[in-house]
């Protein structure tokens, strides 16, 4: 069966604050959705696509709104591109910013894949969604469109910016609504179309932005090709057994055993299968204590013996000797160097 792939923590936040802004019970989603919401604090965590994907459902049932996903796009940020979106901001034009899409959406998610087209005068981005769920489907492109049009408007400073004209497979969710599209993205928007894209104008795409850093922006795109390098270096299995690792440590579990459950299969299987692929559980189990340590440690305030414990260390002097030999500093060194200006 194939999978979901993953999805980032960036853009569970962005359904996330939208669902708060409607009063939805957050703590009462995730914990439907078997989600521990400590997974928010981390900001290049992942979550699986299986996941996601329910999450969304629960709150369509949550919210009975049939314009869901056009409505989360108001809630669109920077960070809700991961790094792409930082990317994006250092960008001299809208159209620069546009070519770096398909090339780094992955660290997104694997939500879908954005292909771009030139016809004369126009550009069409088109999406294709690897969600199976057909009440998640329609709302993820109404959320990947809107989230496109709002963050390019920011990006160009200019609220004015539209497509000129949007396709959706979706079927129309009713006249009173269609307005909320049109409303929204100034332009005509066909139901029960053969595809899902948006159409721009080229003249659009040399906007100026308002922020060019060249130099930045290279930075960055390097930054993105390690992360991506290190998700294509995962398997399916890795990604899982990561995932489900850092689950269990956010509750300071670290047994093998749990974990093999939890991927419904024994222990001796889990350990043969990493096997085959060049890894243990072990290894990956430091790895993902390793980034969870220093990500406490520069974003938290929680005392060092706190995090020993949370990270499932029986004594903070085995943290700190584990710590040092990966990073040659003690944790406390490692945050005070973190710190901003140092």
């Amino acid at each position: 069966m194939k999978t979901l792939g993953t999805a980032s923590v960036a853009a569970l936040r962005q359904y996330v604050r939208a669902a708060e802004s409607a009063g939805v019970d957050i703590n009462l989603l995730f914990h439907k959705a078997e989600l521990n919401p400590t997974i928010l604090d981390t900001d290049d965590g992942r979550i699986n696509g299986e996941q996601f994907q329910h999450f969304i459902r629960l709150l369509c049932e949550q919210t009975a709104n049939p314009i869901l996903g056009l409505e989360t796009g108001d809630f669109v940020q920077p960070g809700s591109y991961s790094v792409l979106g930082y990317i994006t901001m250092s960008c001299a034009t809208l159209g620069e910013a546009v070519a770096r899409i398909a090339p780094f959406e992955k660290l997104v998610g694997d939500m879908g894949t954005t292909s771009l087209a030139m016809k004369g005068d126009d550009i069409k981005l088109s999406w294709n969604c690897n969600y199976t769920d057909p009440v998640v489907r329609p709302q993820l492109v109404d959320n990947v469109f809107a989230s496109w049009v709002n963050y390019a408007r920011w990006l160009a400073d200019d609220q004015k910016a539209s497509p000129s004209s949007a396709k959706l497979r979706r079927t129309s969710p009713g006249p009173a609504f269609e307005r909320a599209y049109q409303q929204r993205w100034q332009c005509p928007v066909t139901f029960s179309a053969d595809e899902d894209s948006i159409t721009l104008k080229k003249t659009l795409l040399e906007t100026r932005l308002r922020q060019p850093d060249p130099l930045l922006r290279k930075t960055l795109e390097a930054h993105a090709l390690s992360q991506l390098a290190s998700l294509d270096t995962d398997s399916d299995l890795t990604s899982r057994v990561r995932h489900s690792i850092q689950q269990q440590l956010m509750h300071g579990i670290t047994r093998q055993d749990m974990v093999a459950e939890d991927l419904g299969m024994t222990s001796r299987t889990l350990q043969r299968k990493l096997s085959q692929e060049g890894v243990s559980y072990q290894k990956l189990l430091d790895e993902v204590r390793q980034k969870m340590a220093e990500d406490y440690l520069c974003n938290s305030e929680l005392a060092i013996p706190d995090i020993a414990l949370r990270l499932g260390y029986s004594e903070t002097t085995s943290f700190h000797r584990k710590f040092k030999a990966v990073t040659g500093k003690t944790p406390g060194e490692f945050r005070q160097s973190e710190k901003p200006g140092r």
